[in-house]
């Protein structure tokens, strides 16, 4: 007999309080804004020092100089060499970085408040003094276009780089990331001058949280800072945004995939709009977890993806909706069919009082433990003032999240959601993807990996294609960092169906999912290695008796090229 107190279940806990007071705020005579919050669970501090200049700010002849700026600040100023300052955050037990995002640059550093004068007189020299070494700027060059090969190898790199593509036209915020022609043409003259222009006291806001006495440091502050000189803030003229007016299909042609990589997205808002909450809602509600619609739907009712989610990136100008999955191939269109249902289905239908409350308790309940920890917090203050956020906007947010209705949900659903103007982006094998995705767009546009246009009709298929043999063994060579080694393929093959196993020097696998398209084979082969299973998609060109193409697996970082041929 079962107990009656296990026939339901226990009510929700009280909400965790969230009790944050308000930061010491100030402004310097030269306009630097000063934030500091006293923290003094731990000893320790942590700092941002955020410029309202991200990679947006990017000259148009100088693409990737603001995030080259940033990340050459700790590799050499007038004191110290490279080696020199990262010896000195290493003596401290500090941590020290710069980097830039599209609307933003932040120096970033935290350590154990008795080491606070030695933090900011780091900091001062990295912003002051940066010298820009040769050396390293090379150095730099050679990193970065190495990572930008290694990007281009990445369906989600592919994806986003079509979406920001198409949503933003013109705008800066259309460029993901430089080319390597981009960072060639990076110069040391370039470094000073754009260096000069941006970090300028009166565009920043120096935000400092922990273990402080802030009497004293707004003393060591204006004392570091204080000579700091004004700049000239650039003016922020950007080109309008596309207006969209119907759906288009944009494939990257990855030849022989076993995955489509789906992305479908329209424009949003900028952070700061009023409908960021209940937004934040629907989106919840929508795809946003493992129990949001989208991912109930293509994952645990269809099986179609191991995850399925929508999200919503807020610039400070502008932003985005998207909702994505990585499908296998052969049901692509089943999953645009499903994806389309839920779109339309949030802004058609009212969303029920469960799907609301769960929404609600999850964000309201999730949003104290981003503060749980003094990175964390430091990181909410920061968003708040770098997007002009209300002053009571950390204290309130629960409130606000809500106070959201469901009529609310049901408004910003109609007003954002469109699913007859949606840019639909799709990785994978573009003859595969056509003749099942076509049929939700006029408008068809396919690249390969590299960006390049290519002409739709040699992917338009009007006649049968023989389909060709990959039965038997076949013997590979992989190339894995500049060495081979052997991998072979026994396979057997019903009309278009392929099945078998894969033998390598790190165990045997089982080959499933096989199939044959033309002169074009994929499919997974699923091995142990280490205690792992493992699954490694293979995409080939078969002709006649030689096979050319790559293998991929999470654990790999780039696709691994293979050739070889088939035993007789």
């Amino acid at each position: 007999m079962i107990e009656e107190f296990r026939k339901s279940a226990p009510e929700p806990l009280a909400p965790v309080p969230f009790n944050i007071g308000k930061p010491f705020e100030t402004i310097l005579d030269n306009g630097l804004k000063l934030i500091i919050y006293e923290e003094k669970r731990l000893p320790l501090v942590s700092y941002r020092l955020a410029f309202n200049s991200g990679d947006i700010s990017d000259p148009q002849d100088a693409i990737g100089l603001t995030s080259a700026t940033a990340s050459l600040l700790s590799e050499g100023t007038k004191n110290y060499t490279s080696r020199q300052l990262a010896e000195e955050i290493e003596r401290l037990g500090a941590n020290i970085s710069a980097s830039a995002s599209d609307d933003f640059t932040i120096v970033a550093a935290s350590a154990l408040s008795l080491y606070n004068p030695d933090i900011l007189r780091l900091i001062t020299e990295m912003i002051f003094t940066p010298t820009f070494p040769e050396q390293e700027l090379n150095l730099y060059k050679q990193n970065t276009i190495e990572n930008l090969k290694y990007q281009r190898s990445q369906a989600s790199f592919l994806a986003n780089e079509q979406t920001s593509r198409i949503l933003y036209g013109e705008h800066p915020y259309s460029i993901i990331s430089p080319k390597a022609a981009d960072i060639e043409n990076i110069s040391r003259e370039k470094l000073i001058e754009h260096h000069r222009k941006i970090f300028i006291p009166n565009d920043a806001t120096l935000v400092i949280v922990g273990d402080v006495e802030i009497e004293s440091l707004v003393k060591e502050i204006e004392d570091k800072f204080g000579k700091w000189q004004k700049g000239s803030v650039a003016d922020s003229n950007y080109p309008d945004l596309p207006n969209r007016t119907e759906n288009t299909l944009t494939i990257v042609d990855r030849p022989g995939s076993a995955q489509s990589n789906i992305v479908l997205s329209s424009l949003a808002f900028e952070r700061t709009n009023p409908d960021y909450f209940p937004f934040l809602v629907m989106n919840q509600i929508l795809g946003a977890g493992a129990s949001s619609r989208i991912f109930m739907n293509l994952r645990e009712e269809k099986g179609y993806t191991y995850g399925a989610y929508t999200r919503t990136d807020t610039k400070r100008l502008a932003g985005d909706f998207e909702a994505s999955a990585e499908v296998r191939t052969s049901v692509t269109g089943d999953s645009l069919r499903e994806f389309f249902y839920e779109l339309n289905r949030i802004k058609d239908e009212k969303v029920t009082v469960e799907e609301l409350e769960d929404a609600k308790n999850f964000l309201t309940g999730v949003f104290p433990i981003r503060a749980e920890t003094q990175e964390g917090l430091t990181s909410l203050i920061v968003s708040q003032k770098l997007y002009n956020l209300p002053d009571d906007y950390l204290q309130t947010y629960r409130e606000k999240v809500n106070a959201v209705t469901a009529e609310e949900v049901e408004q910003v659903a109609k007003k954002y959601i469109k699913p007859d103007r949606m840019a639909m982006v799709i990785v994978g094998d573009a003859e595969e993807i056509l003749t099942q995705a076509q049929i939700y767009a006029e408008k068809i546009e396919v690249f390969d990996t590299d960006g390049n246009p290519q002409e739709l009709a040699k992917y338009m298929q009007t006649e049968k294609v023989k389909t060709a043999d990959v039965s038997g063994k076949w013997s590979l060579s992989v190339d894995f960092q500049g060495q081979n080694f052997p991998v072979s393929l026994v396979l057997e093959q019903n009309d278009e169906i392929v099945s078998g196993k894969l033998e390598s020097m790190l165990g045997e696998g089982v080959v499933e999912d096989g199939k044959v398209k033309g002169n074009k084979f994929s499919a997974v082969a699923k091995s142990e290695i280490q205690g792992q299973t493992v699954e490694l998609t293979i995409s080939g060109i078969v002709e006649n008796d030689s096979m050319n193409g790559s293998l991929n697996a999470p654990m790999i970082p780039m696709p691994l090229n293979f050739s070889g041929n088939r035993e007789k």
